[in-house]
């Protein structure tokens, strides 16, 4: 004999969606129902387990601050590219005479409908500013992409 202990059989009662899922994944990795399960309920008992939850949780964190990090690059785009747009618009832009500038208030509401309309169709089709300088000026290597968690 090679030293190894027998195993103890136990009955266990699982519910119908959990055993399905279990002898799926058996069959799938061509393993027993009961090698399976132990590895399961060894996991679960394991003293390291709170330290891999917390691994993952870690993880987890660090995916949503790299997130919010691009987020924050984003917003600070859209600020600059807006303030950098009225303050050219400002100076490039006269004042409308008295006679105009009253045709232009009164077509205002029209034309602020057809900007929202417009700002609407490209969210929901166009690509994104942020896009378009990527592909405009080059991406730097070390810059986060879409692609990352």
């Amino acid at each position: 004999m090679t030293g190894r202990k027998k195993k103890v059989p136990i009955s266990v009662y699982l519910d119908p969606d959990i055993m399905a899922t279990l002898s799926d994944y058996a069959g799938r990795r061509e393993q027993p129902l009961s090698l399976i399960a132990e590895a399961a309920i060894a996991s679960f008992l394991s003293p390291d387990d709170a330290e891999r939850r917390e691994a993952v949780v870690a993880k987890r964190l660090d995916q949503i601050d790299r997130r919010l990090n691009r987020m924050e690059r984003d917003i600070g785009i859209s600020v600059e590219t807006m303030a950098v747009f009225i303050r050219f618009w400002l100076n490039t832009t006269p004042a409308l005479p008295e006679p105009a500038a009253q045709a232009a208030r009164a077509m205002v509401g029209k034309r602020y409908e057809a900007f929202i309309a417009a700002l609407g169709r490209r969210l929901a089709q166009g690509p994104k500013l942020r896009q378009e300088i990527v592909e405009d000026v080059g991406e730097s290597p070390s810059s986060p992409t879409e692609s990352d968690p």
